[in-house]
């Protein structure tokens, strides 16, 4: 995605933002990079921010782009895209980051054998610390998916799966990052509690996750094993464990998973 292609970004949202960021942070040339938003405000601010050229409309973006991703919420998937049918080319490479929207369903709005890569990133793309899953349509050519995912590499993590995991990967990582922010914001509260400061609880809290998860990533030891490292025989640790098996936090967290999941297969079926 940064050795000349052109691509262009159905939508000027956050994940659009996050996007255009990371390929001008690997090296893309913004003039290889458009953009349509019909939000004046929004559209304004890309390109204030990034210097890259807004399209008149998405005609004009598909048009001009080999590769376009599509940026915007699924529930105005039919409108957006009907009207693009007759734009896209064979040869175009079709990104959709909708989510529970199904690569046929994108397949059957835009045309007989379009090439669909269908993705799931999070909003830590705007941060370049992502973590992206991707699946192939019916009518990939060879090196679509590693076009795909050389673009989501540039704002973190990919990783390829079968279209029927994707609505877990909605699940799991796609509305993952409110779940930590969740766990982050009642652990500061927490703190607040016990006589700290706002700021100093809020800090603790955020250091404390993204360092936990540093240490994850970094050893690549089982969490279990480096949960059982933190605690100490009779302990403030293993008390504390306790109090989370009781009040069921792993079983909440499941369940969420399952609740964002079946409401991606919901959005699908809309």
């Amino acid at each position: 995605m940064v050795n000349g292609e052109k691509i262009g970004f159905v939508g000027g949202g956050n994940m659009a933002e996050a996007f255009i960021n990371g390929l001008i942070n690997a090296g893309a040339k913004k003039e290889n990079i458009r953009f349509f938003e019909p939000n004046p405000d929004r559209r304004q601010h890309i390109v204030d921010a990034y210097g890259v050229e807004p399209a008149v409309d998405n005609d004009a973006l598909a048009a001009w782009a080999g590769t376009l991703v599509l940026a915007i919420k699924p529930q105005i998937v039919k409108k957006v895209l009907k009207p693009l049918r007759n734009s896209i080319r064979r040869e175009q490479l079709i990104i959709s980051i909708l989510a529970g929207v199904a690569t046929s369903t994108l397949e059957e709005l835009l045309g007989d054998e379009v090439r669909v890569v269908r993705a799931m990133p999070n909003t830590p793309a705007l941060v370049d610390a992502a973590a992206s899953a991707i699946c192939p349509g019916a009518y990939v050519a060879d090196g679509d998916l590693d076009k795909a995912a050389s673009l989501f590499r540039s704002v973190g993590t990919v990783r390829v799966v079968t279209e029927d995991q994707m609505d877990a990967v909605t699940g799991l990582s796609g509305s993952g990052p409110a779940y930590v922010f969740t766990v982050i914001e009642a652990l500061a509260a927490a703190g607040v509690q016990q006589g700290l400061r706002l700021d100093v609880a809020h800090e603790l809290a955020t250091q404390t996750v993204f360092g936990a998860a540093k240490l994850l990533k970094e050893t690549g030891e089982h969490p279990a094993l480096l949960r059982e490292k933190v605690c100490s025989p009779g302990g403030t640790t293993i008390a504390a464990i306790r109090v989370l098996e009781e009040r069921g936090l792993r079983a909440s967290l499941m369940e969420a998973v399952a609740a964002a999941t079946r409401r991606s297969e919901e959005l699908g079926r809309e």
